[in-house]
């Protein structure tokens, strides 16, 4: 039994408050046990100049953790003058997580912005991000149908993220703050809805990982991201 009472295989409640903002943009807060998302998405019609003529769009993403999200006062990033190395990690993974949901072609030139900003952080602040940003991402993409803009659906596969961790000698799925900071391996998954894998990101902080822990821990993520998909992809779909 863990700290807060869940199974190993159990993962925290998922609420979704679509459209959670009034003004216009597609919005939706996630909240996965106490970390809380706002995510937030816009379309430019404009490209990067790499992408200049090609015909293809573009999507991106931008991370931050707001100041009170945590008990001690987190910087903002313009304070410094540039993003953290966190920041920077963080919101490379968003964007390489949900451009693999996405057909380039189909989009035409124009960009997806998607804006995840953290509320509240109790672990697993990356994955909520990742699984926001794809409802969002959706929301933009119907919108988009609906005005005629695109002749075709351009998301090819739904994203979900979860974390997982070996605590105490167990495999258990999707980490707190408290199991994340006792953690001997932590490990962020990225998967579709057909099952494959966009990003695996393993760690060993304490103790090294035997190749069964690997297998098992792919399993449990492979199953608690399944889970979320079924969970969320309805709410997407009716924003």
């Amino acid at each position: 039994m863990r700290h807060d009472g869940r199974q190993y295989n159990d993962l925290r409640p998922i609420r979704v408050e679509k459209n959670f903002l009034d003004n216009g943009v597609s919005s939706a807060l996630v909240s996965v046990g106490k970390t809380r998302v706002l995510c937030t998405g816009t379309i430019e019609e404009a490209t990067p100049r790499f992408l200049k003529d090609t015909g293809k769009g573009w999507l991106t993403a931008e991370y931050a953790m707001l100041p009170g999200s945590s008990a001690e006062r987190i910087r903002r990033d313009v304070s410094r003058g540039y993003p953290s190395g966190r920041t920077m990690e963080i919101q490379r993974l968003i964007g390489r997580s949900l451009r693999a949901a996405v057909d380039m072609a189909a989009l035409g030139e124009r960009s997806i912005i998607i804006d995840c900003d953290v509320i509240q952080a109790d672990g697993g602040t990356r994955t909520t991000a990742i699984t926001g940003g794809m409802i969002v991402l959706q929301d933009l993409v119907e919108r988009l149908l609906r005005e005629g803009q695109i002749a075709t659906n351009p998301i090819q596969h739904y994203v979900a993220a979860v974390s997982l961790g070996i605590v105490h000698g167990d495999v258990v799925l999707d980490l707190d703050y408290v199991e994340d900071s006792q953690a001997d391996v932590d490990m962020n998954l990225v998967m579709t809805d057909a099952g494959h894998f966009i990003e695996v990101q393993a760690t060993s902080e304490h103790q090294l990982m035997t190749q069964a822990q690997l297998t098992q821990c792919l399993a449990l993520g492979q199953q608690g991201i399944q889970s979320i998909i079924q969970q969320t992809r309805s709410v997407a779909s009716a924003m």
